[in-house]
């Protein structure tokens, strides 16, 4: 199984749903950076489990333990490795010879010779995603150090939206509980969720993340683009089924001419005067924010009953299934995107092509 992402900065992740622990390893970052640990701190609470009526009841503080890469305060150089313990796995509640719909139980089975480890999702689980917020968000301070700031919020779900709002105005979005512009709709969200628990049933969303103050240039055109870039590990991430930069797939509505980014100079430097290409041309960084927007798609464990595939009597059946899961996964997958974002735009910061 190759699990490793990255050109300079190196990620590989580890670890099972149900296993002793989950960990992951990042290589190629600049010794002797001081990292606030209270800022990781934040990020891993924002996308931990069992935090109210609309997240999963699996309790787990996410706290790490680092086993090389620091030296004193500061990183060494070496891969810094950590490791989170899971505490409250509850095994029973999945079966090993029922496939569950929406899930990789079908594709692991076959691609791994029924030898993968169906509990909670094994590998394949959201769970790992910790990880992914862990390396995240010590990217983002070194982004940050260097002046680039990030934001996200949750930009709808099913079919409520947020009210519109620029990059930087995501900013003040990164205390609140649950990121929007509007609270009235995202009290609506809300409702939307629950109502969807107690029918049994989930929902999906979008999420959309920004980062500003970018310098102009980062990325290759075609294969190592930006956008590539970004795709490739925004991807990675459980339940992300589609990805859009600027204005998107809504840039088929318009013109040329009105989906063009217009520039002029201003100052010492030249601006562009729109942004629906959410600041890439040609997969190069264009100084604009940076807009990426992901599609998830809704739970696939759910309590209604569907038909599926018993594994040991190549049988279909019919049944709903257990578990602790959430009814929407969007507002904790948000901070696990933002992280992904951080990553890849350290890594595009890093390399020796720009």
């Amino acid at each position: 199984m190759s699990n490793v992402w990255g050109q300079k900065i190196k990620i590989s992740i580890f670890g099972e749903s149900h296993g002793p622990a989950i960990g992951v390893t990042i290589g190629g970052l600049p010794p002797g950076f001081a990292i606030d640990w209270s800022k990781v701190a934040a990020a891993m609470a924002r996308r931990a489990p069992g935090s109210g009526d609309i997240s999963t009841p699996r309790q787990e503080k996410d706290q790490w333990e680092i086993l090389s890469g620091m030296m004193g305060d500061n990183t060494s150089g070496a891969p810094l490795c950590a490791i989170i313990r899971n505490q409250d796995t509850r095994s029973r509640d999945y079966s090993p010879h029922l496939l569950r719909p929406g899930h990789a139980d079908y594709t692991a089975w076959i691609k791994y010779k029924g030898f993968n480890d169906y509990r909670g999702g094994g590998h394949f689980s959201g769970r790992l995603t910790a990880c992914l917020v862990f390396a995240g968000a010590i990217a983002q301070q070194i982004l940050e150090s260097r002046g680039i700031s990030l934001g996200g919020r949750i930009y709808s779900i099913y079919n409520i939206a947020d009210s519109p709002g620029g990059a930087e105005e995501m900013a003040k979005l990164a205390e609140k509980a649950f990121p929007v512009f509007d609270d009235a709709a995202g009290a609506r969200m809300k409702e939307a969720i629950l109502q969807a628990k107690a029918d049994g049933d989930s929902l999906g969303g979008i999420i959309e993340c920004a980062a500003w103050n970018l310098p102009a240039g980062l990325g290759e055109p075609f294969f190592d683009s930006a956008e590539s870039v970004i795709a490739s590990m925004m991807f990675s991430i459980p339940g992300i089924k589609g990805i859009e930069f600027g204005d998107g797939f809504n840039l088929t509505t318009m013109t040329g001419y009105g989906a063009n980014d217009q520039l002029e100079v201003s100052g010492d430097r030249i601006r562009l005067k729109s942004n629906h290409n959410g600041g890439i041309n040609g997969g190069i960084t264009n100084g604009n924010p940076l807009v990426v927007r992901l599609a998830v798609k809704p739970t696939p464990t759910i309590h209604k009953k569907q038909t599926t595939v018993d594994i040991v009597k190549m049988e279909t059946t019919e049944t709903s299934f257990g578990g602790r899961h959430d009814p929407c996964i969007v507002p904790r997958a948000l901070p696990v995107a933002q992280g992904a974002l951080a990553l890849c735009l350290l890594d595009l910061l890093m390399s020796d092509t720009y």
